[in-house]
């Protein structure tokens, strides 16, 4: 999936579905990432605005995002909530999830709704929101579907900055952004920049099912490999093993912390697996020049071979290689998009 998110975060693509000699692929378990979530949609008249950006009315995308995104995520025992603002609601209290529950939920939430006179309390809906947070314990994300198109009452900027105050360390505010003009943009961005657990939401990047889960993923859970089962399985074709997707930061190349559980997981593989050499690609996303992003490529791919390397792994059966920007796997027109294809990949010769 890591931009003003530039709040990195790591994605490891699991698709050894194949077996290496004498070792089954690990099964995962899946880990919550938070406790509880709330999703926080934006109910103003300027959401309810049909908007030629994102082809469609706002309000009525953002239902249904909000209603796929529900489909993707697992029941891991949250605490879940669905809430409205401009004006304040609740269409479902904090409860044990359940998937019914929230879609029922947000199934609730009108998008047939008088625009002119609607005021965008944004900051306002910020603050009652506090309500609900004091009931919950544990880590928490909100998800808030907004245009950003505040207009009225306090600041939202400052009402989420004075959440996290309140809530150190276990709240994230992660904004999937209608906003299609500067004032609504700049409101997203700030409220974004006011913590790296932030995770970027693009609409028109999670249309696409594939950045949908990994969203989900990066919000909500996190994949715990399982002690590989031993058998005598015979080894499979070296050729169809792909071994993982690392992101970076815009313009970025050296290993952050949090990207070591990718990389440990897939050292791990590695030094299980039969074959005899791998292709450690680099990856941009189209912003720069060819020269230049194929430079950024090969840093990025040494910086995993060092790391690798400096774990112990034999480096003779690394060869770095740069891709530049030449073979995306996203849409570089999005946010999102460009921030996945920032992306190492470890391939088997």
């Amino acid at each position: 999936m890591s931009m003003r998110k530039r709040f990195l975060s790591i994605a490891v693509l699991a698709a050894l579905s194949v077996l290496l000699l004498a070792v089954q692929a690990p099964a995962s378990t899946m880990k919550p990432k938070v406790d509880n979530f709330i999703l926080f949609v934006d109910h103003s008249g300027s959401m309810a605005m049909s908007s030629d950006t994102f082809k469609g009315m706002k309000i009525a995308l953002a239902k249904e995002l909000a209603t796929k995104m529900n489909a993707e995520i697992p029941e891991l025992g949250y605490v879940s909530g669905v809430n409205t603002f401009a004006p304040f609601g609740t269409q479902l209290a904090p409860t044990k999830y359940s998937k019914p529950a929230v879609a029922g939920a947000l199934g609730k939430i009108s998008t047939n709704y008088e625009i002119y006179g609607r005021n965008t309390p944004m900051g306002m809906g910020l603050s009652d929101l506090d309500g609900v947070l004091a009931k919950m314990s544990g880590r928490t994300a909100v998800i808030i579907f907004t245009d950003g198109d505040s207009n009225y009452g306090i600041d939202p900027v400052a009402e989420a900055k004075a959440l996290y105050a309140k809530y150190p360390d276990r709240l994230c505010i992660h904004v999937v952004s209608y906003a299609d003009n500067a004032r609504g943009k700049m409101v997203v961005d700030e409220i974004r920049a006011l913590n790296r657990c932030t995770v970027v939401g693009d609409p028109k990047a999670l249309a696409d099912a594939g950045a949908l889960k990994q969203y989900v993923r990066d919000v909500f859970y996190d994949v715990v490999e399982d002690a590989p089962a031993r058998s005598m399985a015979p080894a499979a074709a070296c050729e169809s093993i792909t071994l993982g997707n690392m992101n970076f930061g815009f313009d970025k190349y050296a290993i952050t912390p949090d990207m070591e559980p990718a990389l440990e997981q897939a050292l791990a593989v590695l030094k299980e697996s039969s074959c005899k050499q791998f292709v450690v690609e680099g990856h941009t996303d189209s912003i720069g020049t060819v020269a230049y992003n194929q430079k950024l490529s090969e840093r990025r791919a040494n910086s995993v071979v060092k790391w690798l390397t400096g774990k112990g792994f034999d480096g003779s059966k690394l060869a770095p290689k740069g891709m530049g920007k030449l073979a995306p796997k996203f849409d570089n027109k999005t946010a999102e998009g460009r921030h996945l294809n920032r992306r190492v990949e470890i391939l088997s010769k």
